[in-house]
């Protein structure tokens, strides 16, 4: 243990590699940021797997040092089998343990006064999320960010769809620890080098064997196996255990995250009223901003920007209203939200009150193929008209142009993009509003009702919500995907008969979009988003497990009709 103190920054000293002992005998390392006054403070624990010294303030929140110069006894803890802490590494494992174990460790440290809040993003919020889940006594408030709501749907998977873009680079940059740790410096340079070029990988086939992270992250593997909502993945669910976390909790999310969906989830099932717990559903708060996931990232789809700093100063003010009394406005408004296009509006709940969705209808003439085919939205329910058909080749599949995958945009698709190339394909149906007469406000959560038949057993279907521009460019501001076995369960998969007209509900997620007048609404309707998603290989075989040459091309049929109105549902606020 060594103690330093931090030039410039008030007085504020830093201890060290401070052992914490788990239940199990495993030892812990943290750093404990000490403010130059005399305690006692409350505490503020952060647990992540990126190195306590560095990777907390390095694309997220300010330094540490800040939160300490404002009152409180920050403390960021490498968490089990991570640089300097000991055990092995599996993620989310022990962290409802560990968590528990250091909670109840760091409300005992000298100039503590016993209570602690716990704060990260990403698998920090994860952290958060479990150890909150666990109930320690000393635990008084959250702040979870960019984190998700249970560890299959919305952070591996999405509605039976491998996160292929994020599985893969977030299990190599994982695996560069474990490497590092056990002094095998080949394999390290291999993983550093694969993260470097990690979209050289995303075509890789079979998806389980993808070779970089064999040795160093295993768990990669676990997750291709475990394709379905199972026994594994079930013992994490944040969202089975609500009515376990009793504390207040402010939850950031970014529009462009791709946890957002499970962001939203939490603020929404920490505040139902079946909860058991009144502190706790009436003291839940959720903000949004225009930010992709790493490094938070301000867009917007008209070009405004949204300071990351109102995170950290939203933060504190949370955490001096529940940890120090202070009557500061932190708890007026459960919801504050930076409207893309616009700015910040506050809301009662989510979705808002004066929210209500509004159907527009798929509508061609049989061509809806491309941006330039004959496909428009519309509100009038469709009589009979041609369906439209496209060919699904995995060998060629649409690309992810931006999106709400993880975790740097020059590898991953993240944030808002120009989506010509994608919607010039004739694998794409596109169907687009006449240009609104005056601006509309989509504040809620969206999806896509879509009738369709496949001459595959097994297949996916894509859509991709877009703002067009007075000039006709396309903007992606949410996308969403369905597999088709997982079309009743994400438990219990079955396939699809050939030919057979089945209704696919895929959800958009949460929208905060003003769209001027002028402009139009745009929804692509595919089978595939890569790679933000992996391709369905329309096998009806073991995903992940198959080879390049099983693949088998889809013709993918899409009715809007009396009998089947294929549909967009978007939640337009009143008024």
């Amino acid at each position: 243990m060594s103690q330093e103190k931090l030039t410039g920054m008030g007085g504020v000293t830093i201890e060290r590699n401070l052992p914490a002992t788990m239940r199990d005998g495993t030892i812990l390392m943290a750093d404990v940021y000490r403010p130059k006054e005399a305690g006692p403070h409350p505490v503020l624990l952060s647990r992540h797997p990126y190195n306590k010294q560095a990777a907390l303030s390095n694309f997220g929140y300010a330094h540490p040092a800040w939160y300490a110069q404002n009152g409180y006894l920050v403390v960021i803890q490498d968490c089990r089998g991570r640089y300097l802490s000991e055990g092995v590494f599996t993620p989310f494992l022990t962290e409802a343990l560990d968590g528990y174990d250091t909670v109840e460790w760091a409300a005992k440290l000298p100039d503590s006064d016993g209570r602690v809040a716990m704060y990260g993003f990403s698998y920090g919020g994860a952290t958060t999320m479990l150890a909150a889940k666990a109930s320690p006594p000393s635990l008084v408030t959250i702040c979870p960010g960019f984190t998700g709501a249970q560890y299959y749907d919305g952070w591996t998977y999405q509605s039976g769809a491998l996160n292929l873009a994020f599985a893969m680079y977030w299990s190599t940059l994982l695996g560069l620890e474990s490497a590092r740790r056990s002094g095998d410096e080949e394999g390290f340079a291999q993983l550093g080098a694969a993260l470097g070029s990690a979209g050289n990988w995303f075509n890789f086939l079979p998806t389980v064997s993808y070779p970089v992270v064999e040795k160093h992250a295993p768990y990669f593997r676990e997750w291709v196996e475990h394709s379905s909502y199972d026994d594994y993945w079930k013992r994490w669910s944040i969202d089975e255990g609500y009515h376990q976390i009793k504390v207040p909790g402010i939850h950031t999310g970014g529009l462009y995250d791709i946890f957002l969906r499970g962001t939203v989830k939490n603020f929404v099932g920490l505040t139902n009223k079946q909860h058991d717990s009144n502190e706790a559903i009436s003291n839940q708060k959720l903000l949004l901003g225009p930010w992709t996931h790493m490094p938070w990232s301000p867009v917007d789809v008209i070009g405004g920007e949204f300071s990351t700093n109102e995170i950290d100063d939203w933060q504190v003010r949370w955490l001096d209203h529940h940890l120090k009394g202070q009557e500061n406005g932190a708890t007026d408004h459960p919801v504050t939200v930076y409207m893309l296009g616009e700015g910040i509006r506050h809301f009662d709940e989510w979705p808002p009150r004066d929210s209500k969705n509004v159907i527009y209808y798929l509508h061609s003439g049989g061509r809806a193929n491309s941006k330039f085919g004959d496909g428009w939205l519309d509100p009038d329910a469709p009589i009979q008209e041609p369906a439209d058909i496209f060919i699904y080749d995995p060998a060629t599949p649409i690309p992810s142009l931006g999106g709400h995958s993880c975790c740097f945009e020059a590898v991953t698709p993240m944030g808002p993009a120009d989506q010509h190339l994608a919607e010039i394909s004739r694998m794409i149906l596109v169907y687009t509003t006449e240009p609104l007469r005056k601006d509309i406000l989509l504040v809620g959560d969206a999806f896509v009702e879509l009738f369709a038949a496949s001459s595959a057993i097994d297949t996916d279907f894509t859509a991709r919500l877009c703002v067009v521009s007075q000039e006709g460019k396309s903007t992606n501001i949410q996308e969403g995907i369905v597999r088709a076995r997982y079309r009743e369960s994400l438990s219990n998969p079955s396939h699809i008969n050939p030919d057979e007209v089945y209704n696919y509900h895929i959800d958009l997620g949460p929208l905060a979009v003003r769209v001027p007048a002028g402009n139009s609404i745009r929804v692509n309707i595919s089978s595939s988003d890569f790679p933000q998603w992996d391709r369905n290989l329309n096998t009806g075989g073991t995903v992940g497990f198959e080879g390049a040459l099983t693949m088998k091309t889809a013709t993918q049929t899409i009715l809007h009709t009396e009998s089947y109105p294929s549909h967009l549902s978007l939640p337009i606020l009143q008024g």
